[in-house]
């Protein structure tokens, strides 16, 4: 399988579908009646204007300029493309504000400069100062950049960075840092070579003297060979850097380094080069696509190396998301009048030292890991640490302070910390670390219905991305007449036809087998030949017999004819009596779970108690804490009618069950989501000062209409149903879905089907549990 890769035609529909490019803008005041209106604008809107008239620092008060920044780009050195001219960089610029987005809930204008001359640029962008709180450069070329942000820091009263310098800077810094300490050294003792010479190489080598590092032993190579006095072609920085005599080469520089940084090309280090380092060596090769030497080669070479690279398929990723948004996010938050060397040594440190913590389960999720540590594959952490906002931020905020260019005092720390934490938003990094698991454990994924043009784009896509192993069931002619229609490249995954006779031996054995489990269940042996032909049963008997992990299917049948197939064939988990269907549901306030919404009619007491243990156990799943709130129309006895008393009796019998759950009602759907109301009202409750995440419903009624008001008019992004209770990995698609919503259903299949193959592998003490007391092993 080839890992992440992305086609063409993927990346183009991905930009052009629906509403072109990736941002917009979202009021954040009601504008609905005339009134709102009225105020959003004239006459109102006079008001706050004749307040920042009087006194200029109010515009943070009565405006968004406090939390948005520009990046700005001429497009003259965009990512490996080059100089391709503002426009072409404009998908660029948007991505990135994507980025600023959902690491740090900051708000991006992108801005394209039609203009080279950097004395011209510096007066445009120092024009557009009053609308912004910072300024992001981003993509312009060397040399022009450094005299550009050099001016904009002095002439701008905003914070101002170049990322493409001054990101790869800190980030490898904090790598540096730890490297250094995991292999014994000192920074001002050991030998640099570095690869590169351009805005990146440069203000790393500057931020590692500044942390210590002599500028006496760094020897420095760009295109045109070493840095050497002799050369007419060197700034003033570049000349710090530069050695005696001109015959170094790369390769004599190499023996007896202590740390090679490339910021340069790819497979210009070889392993003997490697081989001639100094004892413990460090080798950040951070070319991309491909490193300087690759990380098998490296560590081929020396067992005493640490590495890092550029890439996210390797450990120790030096990526510029780990900088930029969290920096940004402080030096906004106490107004900071730049983004000096204090602030980003800060983040160097805050950096490094979260390394050094203990990494939360939900990390260890995301990347597949029993328990990451500081060590030499640890030394920087990951993009999709949560802990990276609450802990870069303070601290640069912190730095701002101290060295005088904060506008802006934060008192109370601990309070900066929950606001920052309520800004992430649990939705986007649910999502990442559902991905970011699936892809690290692929497992083979059977699409009962692959005759259909959105099953076969998500199929490449899995494929593509590394995150599972389709297997295509259906008439193979009339798939690849689909596939090559459209584009779609099929090649590496399985079609299989179960009305084939080449499938006639895979089928009897199915059947034999089907046969055993359905024989007192109004089953025939003919009929359990026969029924094999059927793409559901089929795909399911290649689940329950290990040929697959995990099947989707439901995007044109109904939700009955596609759920029997695997009650009959699979069946549900020991000591499970009745299946449920669940939704996550992605909304502003984070992630939802909802059940049961598909399958349970009128649930007793006992069902709907089970129920709620079965969703609660999901949510685990998830590394969430499950906060449950089992709903009716009453709160807490309010009334007396036989419906409220079941749901009442229903949360007494799982407490009995679990007394460690957190969960309560009856109570009405309103009470649950607002605290200030439960506080008020029923102080007793167990979800006082908790956000509740899970919501049952007392019957499937009530459920699924809650469950598509809240898609369709609430906005909601929907994932499921999610099958809850089934021994395997069966998992069913709404009619309709689109795309998108098979996808991450299939991410969900893929999870659930590395849960199931560890908790199948699990020992006979563990089996021997209750089932809902059962853990998941992670």
């Amino acid at each position: 399988m080839q890992k992440n890769q992305l086609r063409k035609e993927q990346a183009l529909e991905y930009h052009s579908k629906g509403r072109p490019g990736k941002i917009e803008v979202i009021p954040t005041k009601e504008a609905k009646t005339q009134r709102d209106l009225s105020l959003a604008y004239s006459p109102g809107v006079a008001e706050p204007c004749k307040e920042i008239n009087k006194n200029v620092e109010e515009v943070y008060k009565y405006t968004a300029k406090g939390n948005l920044v520009a990046v700005i780009s001429n497009g003259t050195a965009v990512l490996g493309l080059g100089d391709i001219g503002p426009e072409a960089s404009k998908p660029v610029m948007e991505g990135k504000g994507v980025l600023f987005k959902i690491f740090a809930d900051i708000d991006v204008f992108d801005i394209e400069i039609n203009e080279k001359d950097p004395v011209k640029f510096v007066q445009i962008v120092k024009a557009l100062e009053p609308t912004f709180g910072g300024i992001n450069l981003e993509d312009i070329k060397a040399p022009e950049c450094f005299y550009i942000e050099q001016e904009l820091r002095r002439q701008l009263k905003i914070p101002v960075m170049h990322d493409d310098q001054h990101g790869t800077a800190i980030i490898s810094s904090a790598a540096l840092l730890n490297a250094l300490e995991l292999q014994k050294k000192k920074i001002d003792k050991v030998r640099f070579v570095i690869n590169g010479a351009g805005a990146a190489a440069m203000a790393c080598v500057k931020l590692y003297a500044a942390l210590g590092a002599k500028y006496e032993n760094f020897t420095l190579f760009d295109k045109d060979g070493v840095l050497h006095e002799g050369r007419t072609d060197l700034d003033e920085v570049k000349q710090k850097f530069a050695v005696k005599k001109s015959d170094w080469t790369l390769e004599k520089a190499m023996k007896d380094a202590d740390v090679f940084v490339g910021l340069s090309v790819g497979n210009v280090v070889t392993p003997e080069m490697v081989k001639s380092m100094a004892r413990r060596p460090i080798v950040f090769a951070m070319a991309n696509p491909d490193p300087e030497i690759s990380y098998e080669a490296a560590t081929a070479a020396r067992e005493d190396i640490i590495m890092a690279t550029g890439r996210s398929d390797y450990p120790n990723q030096v990526n510029n998301v780990l900088g930029f948004p969290f920096i940004f996010r402080g030096a906004l938050d106490v107004r900071a009048t730049q983004i000096n060397e204090e602030m980003k040594l800060a983040a160097v440190k805050a950096l490094a030292d979260l390394t050094r913590t203990p990494v939360p389960d939900i990390v260890n999720m995301a990347y597949n890991e029993k328990n990451m540590m500081f060590g030499p594959t640890y030394i920087i952490p990951k993009p999709l640490d949560p802990r990276l906002l609450s802990t870069v931020s303070p601290a640069v905020a912190k730095a701002a302070m101290e060295s005088g260019v904060a506008h802006r005092n934060i008192d109370n720390w601990e309070a900066y910390s929950i606001e920052l934490n309520r800004r992430l938003g649990l939705d986007n990094q649910l999502m990442r670390l559902l991905s970011t698991k699936a892809r690290l454990n692929p497992k083979r994924l059977v699409f009962a219905e692959a005759d259909n043009l959105k099953i076969l784009k998500v199929a490449q896509m899995l494929y593509d991305e590394g995150v599972a192993y389709p297997m295509l069931l259906g008439d193979e002619r009339k798939i690849r007449a689909i596939a090559a229609a459209n584009q779609i490249d099929l090649d590496g995954m399985p079609v299989i036809n179960p009305y084939e006779d080449e499938y006639e031996e895979q089928r009897k054995r199915f059947g034999e087998l089907f046969f055993e489990k359905r024989q007192r269940r109004g089953f025939n042996k003919y009929e359990s030949y026969k029924i094999m032909r059927d793409r559901n049963y089929f795909g399911c008997m290649m689940v329950e017999t290990g040929e697959a992990d995990a099947m989707i299917s439901g995007l044109t049948k109904n939700y009955p004819d596609t759920i029997r197939p695997a009650l009959q064939a699979i069946g549900t988990e020991d000591g499970v009596k009745k299946i449920a269907g669940m939704y996550l549901l992605l909304t502003k306030r984070g992630p939802l779970f909802l059940a049961d919404t598909t399958v349970n009619f009128n649930p007793t007491a006992e069902e709907l108690a089970d129920i709620t243990l079965l969703v609660a156990r999901e949510v685990q799943n998830f590394n969430l804490t499950p906060r449950v709130a089992m709903l009716s129309y009453s709160n807490f006895g309010t009334s007396n009618s036989p419906e409220a008393r079941l749901v009442a009796e229903a949360r007494a019998i799982v407490k009995q069950k679990d007394p460690t759950l957190i969960v309560d009602g009856e109570m009405q759907g309103s009470i649950a989501l607002n605290n200030e109301l439960i506080k008020e009202n029923y102080p007793f409750s167990e979800l006082v000062d908790q956000e509740v995440n899970t919501l049952v419903f007392p019957n499937l009624a009530a459920g699924n209409i809650a469950y598509n008001l809240l898609k369709e008019v609430g906005g909601a992004d929907a994932i499921g149903p999610i099958l809850l209770g089934m021994k395997k990995p069966v998992h069913v698609l709404q009619l309709g879905s689109t795309v998108r919503n098979i996808y991450n259903m299939a991410l969900v299949a893929i999870v659930d089907a590395q849960i199931k193959c560890k908790n199948a592998q699990s020992d006979e003490e563990s089996r021997k549990a209750p089932w809902w007391k059962r853990t998941t092993k992670r």
